[in-house]
């Protein structure tokens, strides 16, 4: 039985994006010959949601993955895998590929970018036992898990892949990369292996994947320098999230006419993921986390932190609360990031992960629910990073983002500057997650199978007590385990938002530090008015993901 020859090769290199803030801004492409394709729900592993792409260019809408001219090997791959409709920019690529073309392609985490690389070079792969295609990530979470997905392509095929990255003696990456026929690497490592001789490979498919966020990391001089040790003869394909400047100046500089694949700007996020903010000072962002996350009930979550201080803050309150929580930064040492992925990735394992951008860059995990961005990234490249990591899959996610009142002006540039529109909630009370906890508990009590130990159970009770006073006792309990903790009121009113924003493009920020916002009136009042797109339908009868069951502590 064969098994993935991944290894780990390439220590963290740097954390810019955790200490500092660079805003980079995202440049439309308006080269004639880009084909334009629409954002899809879809990922590398199952087929997207073709209802959500109805305005995909209409003939590519028929396309299926048996219509591609792949290996009968690959293609087996592929219906093992579950594949049947591509997303676009699977649609778009693919048949770029196959013909030997250089492909630029601009599309977004959580769309099927590994596919779109991987089956049509696997296709033309002929298996000779010397290394054919090198695939260069930001990140060795990402190059363990393209690895892992173009093992899994390619098995059939008899196509191992190497993975190569920082934090293992040279001799057993060396023998690795020997016997396999795609390496996946990142920058600073493959680098070395290649200054120093260690290693000579000719590889006909040369791919970067995520290059913005490798340029954002600082590995521009380290890409420049790889391409001088591989061949001039060779099909270099390059894939991005955004297109800023540098991407367009490397890619006149390494590829050669290529055809070009681009998402327009107004679809440039996830449309499967449902965009919040909620505008709460600095001192209750624990305490709204904490309600949202009671309120939601997240299968999984990922909270977004600018610094390693603030993770290892946060992710020890939140311990403390009861929530199994692991933390994610570019700190800690090797096995103990695997070992943090790993538990995360287990069905029942690790519930909460609490990671700056750079430590969870790449981080694929299918049932992550929502994301929180507890503070506010740097730039508005790294908030469509952040949220791709929910709505994977092609199931549903929520990114909600924590403001604090003077960065609203920042929530309205990162909409203008992604095309999307995040919409305005109140954090909800104390009492709406109590009365959305007691809702669900009457529905789960109702829907409860009677086990004999139960039975017997109430006949032991009925010896000193009557069944009503019995069922007293038990909802008493069970109301207690689930107690709401924590003031009535978090955050800000819709009418003090919308104040704020008022103020803020009236002012141009000139009124920020003028007393801070109105305080709330008691009993709520109309300042906590839900908004007619916000959060209308938010109490009873919410889905099981985004409320009504409580939080789960441990």
């Amino acid at each position: 039985m064969e098994t993935n020859t991944t290894e780990n090769i390439e220590t963290s290199t740097t954390e810019t994006l955790e200490e500092s803030a660079t805003e980079t801004s995202t440049t439309e492409t308006t080269d004639e010959s880009i084909t334009e394709t629409e954002t899809a729900v879809a990922t590398e592993q199952t087929a997207p949601d073709t209802a959500n792409d109805s305005e995909t260019n209409t003939k590519t809408n028929t396309i299926q993955f048996a219509d591609f001219d792949l290996k009968p090997e690959i293609q087996a791959a592929v219906q093992e895998a579950g594949f049947v409709e591509p997303s676009p920019v699977q649609k778009e690529a693919i048949p770029l590929i196959l013909e030997g073309n250089d492909v630029i392609a601009q599309a977004q985490t959580g769309t099927g970018k590994t596919a779109a690389f991987g089956l049509p070079i696997m296709s033309k792969m002929e298996g000779n036992g010397e290394v054919e295609g090198l695939v260069i990530v930001p990140t060795r979470e990402l190059a363990m898990q393209v690895s892992d997905e173009l093992f899994r392509f390619g098995k059939n095929a008899g196509l191992k892949t190497a993975t190569v990255y920082g934090g293992t003696p040279y001799g057993k990456q060396i023998d690795r990369i020997k016997q396999a026929s795609i390496v996946v690497a990142t920058p600073g490592r493959l680098q070395d292996l290649l200054k120093s001789g260690k290693i000579k490979i000719n590889p006909k498919f040369v791919v970067l994947d995520e290059a913005d966020e490798m340029l954002d990391m600082g590995f521009l001089d380290e890409i420049k320098n790889i391409f001088t040790y591989l061949p001039q003869e060779r099909q270099t394909l390059m894939f991005s999230a955004t297109m800023p400047p540098a991407i367009r100046k490397l890619a006149e500089d390494i590829l050669k006419d290529p055809k070009r694949v681009s998402i327009t700007k107004k679809e440039s996020t996830n449309t499967s993921i449902q965009q919040y903010y909620y505008v709460v000072p600095e001192y209750e962002k624990d305490d709204a986390l904490i309600r949202l996350i009671d309120y939601k009930n997240p299968t999984k979550s990922i909270v977004f932190c600018r610094t390693k201080k603030d993770v290892d803050r946060l992710a020890s309150h939140m311990t403390a609360q009861g929530f199994k929580v692991s933390s994610l930064h570019g700190d800690m040492e090797q096995k103990q990031r695997e070992t943090t992925i790993k538990g995360f990735k287990k069905p029942h394992g690790i519930e909460m992960l609490i990671a700056t951008d750079v430590a969870a860059r790449g981080l694929d995990v299918n049932d992550v629910s929502h994301v929180f961005n507890y503070a506010l990234p740097f730039d508005s490249e790294s908030y469509v990073h952040r949220i791709g990591r929910t709505g994977r899959g092609g199931k549903t996610g929520e990114a909600i983002t924590l403001v604090s009142p003077n960065e609203l002006r920042t929530i309205k540039r990162i909409e203008k500057d992604v095309g999307t529109k995040m919409m305005s909630d109140v954090i909800p009370t104390r009492i709406e997650v109590q009365n959305s906890r007691a809702d669900e508990l009457v529905n789960k009590i109702a829907h409860a199978k009677v086990t004999p130990e139960a039975i017997e159970l109430v006949k032991t009770l009925q010896h000193d007590l009557d069944i009503v006073t019995i069922a007293h006792l038990l909802a008493s309990m069970i109301q207690s385990d689930n107690a709401v903790k924590g003031k009535d009121n978090i955050g800000l009113g819709l009418e003090e938002i919308e104040l704020l924003i008022e103020r803020a493009m009236q002012n141009r920020g000139n009124d920020r530090g003028r007393g801070g916002p109105r305080r709330r009136s008691s009993g709520r009042g109309n300042s906590r008015n839900r908004s007619s797109y916000g959060g209308g339908n938010r109490g009873r009868g919410r889905d099981s993901r985004n409320g009504g069951h409580g939080s789960k502590r441990s």
